[in-house]
């Protein structure tokens, strides 16, 4: 799987040099990069702009691996294309802070270049929020926090529970690998983050290589959501083994940054630990766990006693945080659900990075009164979305906005309105086998379990 990792990097390149701010008014998309306050941006403009500007927040890159050169306007490139064909302005900050748990710089860099967009270019018709992954909570708390500024938002892959509730379920893991397994991860406090996370991948990989490890990971695993299904190309697998084996790829090249140099910058930004599992009862996280299933066909073919291994993580010593960390997480890491525009969400069914139970979290938040759409894809992966899907879900968007009321969301009507795209839109990326591929539009009905570990609300 080494090699399979490459493919996660490829995404991140070494960024070479500052750009000057220019704008290419002749061309038929005005091109305009630059810095403000050392915050880089990229904003793309059509000669036939519609109005309407959308202003992207890019996901957590990690501090494990090099800045990304280009400055992302969408998560699938021909969805960028797409939107300029159509009229639609592009507009992004790579922010101050590049890496890491950035949102604090986010929100504010994002509001200066939407400032600098009205000055340079024009007033925008309508202004629409949209950010994937962590960019997510980005776009959401900038919609929170100034209405007026926007009409829309539209979020991708998002941990809409929150930043307590990703880095409460990475600690969740570790904490189960260091009482089953005898992994000896530093959960908090990292002394040395290189050493701790090559620790964490050797003790996944060594459990996914045996019955006994591979229940006790898929209790870890199942604590923190992580599903048992990573290639996006495949159903999702049946065998207790390969569901295991593919949690332990979500924990390698995704769920090992809580083990790291980004948990280490985390607790910096925040001045301390924001994490914890004091009162946690994994037991009855595990009882509304979606992965409980395969947890309890693991231990019964391990010939394991689960309750067992339940009463050992209840008696383990637990974690406290520094209370000042916590509010920082809250601050700047805690969408309410009480965004006061239309919003619409969509998520992959089996994603391991931010599973998608954040967005059952995010709706209880938002209650029945909120103006709220998800939309839910049969797929794996985190972000793993055609751009005809992300097309299509921008569209219902518009069209509330525009007719002040939500069409149908009938996965039929939306995989058929997808599936008329060009074919250079039904297209994504398969990480398992190293190159983009064709597939159909797979929205779906689906009902996430609630997410493990979230703030009492």
């Amino acid at each position: 799987m080494a090699r399979r990792g490459l493919v996660l990097l490829a995404l991140f390149t070494i960024f070479l040099g500052l750009l000057v701010p220019r704008a290419a008014a002749a061309e038929p998309v005005a091109r305009y990069e630059g810095e403000l306050e050392g915050a880089r941006y990229l904003v793309l403009v059509p000669e036939n702009w519609n109005g309407t500007l959308m202003l992207w927040s890019h996901g957590m890159y990690s501090l494990a691996y090099p800045e990304p050169e280009r400055i992302a306007l969408t998560s699938q490139p021909t969805t960028e294309s797409y939107l300029l064909e159509q009229g639609y302005a592009l507009a992004a900050s790579q922010y101050r802070t590049v890496r890491g748990w950035s949102i604090e710089e986010a929100l504010s860099d994002q509001i200066r270049l939407h400032d600098w967009f009205s000055r340079t270019v024009g007033k925008p018709r309508r202004t629409i929020a949209t950010g994937e992954s962590v960019g997510a909570i980005t776009a959401t708390l900038l919609a929170e926090r100034n209405p007026r500024r926007f009409a829309g938002l539209m979020t991708f892959c998002g941990n809409l529970a929150g930043g307590a509730a990703h880095w409460n379920s990475g600690l969740d893991l570790g904490f189960a690998l260091n009482t089953l397994l005898d992994a000896r991860l530093d959960l908090v406090r990292i002394a040395d983050p290189a050493a701790n996370a090559g620790r964490f991948t050797d003790v996944v990989r060594a459990a996914t290589a045996n019955p006994h490890g591979q229940a006790r990971l898929a209790l870890a695993n199942a604590l923190a959501g992580i599903p048992g299904w990573f290639d996006a190309t495949r159903p999702r697998p049946q065998a207790v083994a390969d569901q295991v084996f593919w949690q332990g790829v979500w924990d390698r090249f995704y769920r090992v940054s809580a083990f790291g140099v980004d948990r280490v910058a985390l607790e910096q930004r925040a001045g301390g630990n924001p994490s914890w599992n004091v009162g946690v009862d994994y037991r009855r996280i595990l009882a509304k766990a979606g992965e409980r299933p395969l947890v309890e066909r693991a231990y019964a073919e391990a010939g394991l006693d689960l309750d067992a291994d339940l009463d050992r993580l209840a008696k383990a010593p637990r974690v406290a945080p520094d209370p000042a960390a916590v509010g920082y997480l809250a601050r700047f890491g805690l969408p309410l659900g009480r965004t006061p525009v239309p919003v619409l969400t969509m998520h992959t069914v089996a994603d391991g990075a931010a599973p998608a139970a954040h967005e059952r979290t995010y709706a209880e938040r938002a209650g029945p009164d909120g103006d709220l759409r998800q939309l839910f894809v049969n797929r794996a992966g985190h972000c793993v979305f055609t751009a005809s899907e992300e097309i299509t879900a921008l569209r219902t968007l518009e069209r509330r906005l525009d007719a002040g009321h939500w069409p149908s969301d009938a996965p039929a009507a939306l995989n058929s309105e997808a599936g008329k795209l060009a074919p250079e839109h039904q297209t994504i990326f398969d990480a398992v086998g190293e190159a983009r591929v064709t597939t159909t539009p797979a929205f779906a009905r689906h009902s996430p379990p609630p997410y493990p570990r979230v703030l009492p609300f």
